[in-house]
């Protein structure tokens, strides 16, 4: 049965409008709308006194500027932010779901690529070309165009080739403290599992981000790399690049899928675009989601520091012991200081769309997007571009912008992006695929062909998040196993790699 609103806990004094309620609409019994209340947004469920509480998913989203009558809009404009959670005094390992509690998967075996070094398998068949410096960007991206031509055709079995250019390399502090996040980030991203071990580097040889930064030792010979400023001439650097992408291509093409656990499949989630439906319907139905792929084997990301800091408390009593909560805890605080030194603090993350989505504060934003999160044991928390070397749900501290989170976890070696979105997107990752999930009806009838999950009927009361969510675990396989592409892979539309770098430029 379709409902007119949302509340999502007894104690909330506030909740959503399924639809744009008119100014006088009888809402239910004993409450009726003083204003207009657009889609998403929130109505007052009763009379708010200035300085009052406004609570939503049974915290406080703030406090009311002014006295707030029931039934009235309440906005961005209306409320004071709270104070940030404190990080020094959180209970960890309080509220550990076990496994057994989880819902099943439907399956537990996926199709994939194994690697040579044994970690999680690929979801695609890719060449990767990384390189060292924004430099080299012009001659690989049309030798790119040339392998893409020439040499791809012959090479049935390889799904594309992915040139990783950055805007790192030259004119950066490569010795500060913190330059080891773009390095991370770089030298994993160059052992991502959908490139089947296969280095292929481009050099210009004079830049700070050397070779030898971004490369093993023992991955450093003429057969992966190219240095431009020792070819002689363009034409030199077009068959320097276009011989070792062809002995590359040949090698990939003997790649074949196989029949793997889950245990092999790394999966990013991500949000994006979010307004007040996305913890509603699209992000607990990923929850839910991920919660099935945890329990099959499966290891699930979520991300976004701003995102979550609001709720950390709550995510410190999932985690599996104190270790895990205070690298929780010291992730959280090494933002607060970034954030700080830059003149803001976590007030400047909502966007335009989002409040025009119904999300008042950050707040607010940040208790939906835990719900990605689903409710499994939080067993891990990396540092942004890191690499997982446990199973299960990790938390991955990353920035909350939608392409820099994005290259943050495929340097992490995710191989699906699950990424939810109210507002809508096009955006897309060219080394893995990433699947759309909206949160509202209108998004799916607005934009039919580049959403690929349609949570909205869970908003409605329509749909169960588990039947949403159950929806998405088999779209992640099929994805995964190659059965299948979302709309935006079938696109091309392949965004830029956006580094995260936190050091100095020169």
């Amino acid at each position: 049965m379709k409902r007119s609103i949302v509340q999502i806990r007894p104690e909330d004094n506030v909740a959503i409008a399924v639809q744009t309620i008119p100014a006088g609409t009888q809402v239910r019994d004993g409450l009726v709308a003083k204003d207009e209340i657009p889609q998403a947004h929130k109505i007052a469920l009763t009379d708010i006194p200035q300085g009052g509480e406004v609570v939503r998913y049974g915290v406080v989203l703030g406090y009311a500027k002014e006295a707030i009558p029931q039934g009235s809009w309440i906005n961005e404009f209306m409320l004071d932010l709270p104070t940030p959670p404190g990080l020094d005094d959180m209970e960890y390992a309080t509220n550990i779901k076990p496994y057994e509690e989880l819902p099943d998967p439907p399956v537990t075996t996926w199709e994939g690529y194994e690697n040579p070094d044994g970690w999680y398998a690929g979801t695609r068949n890719l060449l990767g070309i990384s390189t060292t410096v924004q430099c080299v960007t012009g001659v690989v991206n049309a030798a790119v165009e040339r392998m893409r031509k020439e040499l791809l055709p012959k090479y049935p079995n390889v799904d594309g080739i992915v040139p990783i250019n950055h805007a790192y390399g030259c004119g950066v502090a490569i010795n500060a403290p913190e330059a080891k996040v773009p390095i991370r980030a770089l030298k994993n991203l160059s052992k991502h599992p959908n490139f089947g071990g296969q280095m292929m580097v481009v050099s210009l040889g004079c830049e700070k981000f050397t070779v030898e930064k971004l490369l093993d030792a023992a991955d450093i010979s003429p057969e992966n790399v190219i240095v431009l400023q020792e070819c002689k001439g363009y034409d030199a650097m077009m068959n320097a690049l276009l011989e070792m992408a062809d002995k590359k291509l040949a090698i990939l093409n003997e790649r074949r899928r196989v029949t793997l656990p889950l245990s092999k499949l790394l999966i990013g989630m991500q949000c994006g675009g979010s307004d007040a439906f996305s913890g509603v319907s699209a992000n607990p139905s990923a929850g839910y989601a991920s919660d099935m792929l945890v329990k099959g084997g499966a290891t699930c990301l979520f991300s976004e520091v701003t995102e979550v800091r609001d709720g950390v408390y709550l995510l410190a009593k999932r985690c599996v012991n104190e270790e895990v909560g205070k690298k929780l805890a010291a992730e959280m605080a090494w933002y607060d200081n970034y954030l700080e030194a830059g003149g803001v603090d976590r007030s400047a993350n909502p966007t335009p769309g989002n409040k025009k989505g119904g999300l008042a504060n950050i707040v607010e934003k940040a208790m939906g997007s835990i719900a990605k999160s689903g409710t499994a044991p939080i067993v891990d928390v990396l540092s942004p571009a890191e690499r997982p070397a446990k199973s299960g749900l990790i938390f991955a501290a990353t920035p909350a912008s939608d392409l820099v989170c994005g290259s943050c976890q495929l340097s992490s070696g995710i191989g699906v992006q699950v990424f939810m979105t109210g507002r809508g997107t096009p955006y897309n990752l060219a080394a893995c695929p990433v699947i759309k999930v909206c949160s509202r009806n209108e998004m799916k009838e607005q934009w039919p062909d580049l959403i690929d999950i349609n949570a909205g009927p869970a908003a409605t009361g329509e749909k169960d998040i588990s039947e949403i969510g159950t929806e998405l675990f088999h779209k992640i396989i099929a994805v995964a196993s190659g059965k299948d592409q979302p709309f935006s892979e079938k696109y091309g539309l392949f965004n830029d790699y956006c580094i995260f770098n936190p050091a100095p430029i020169t």
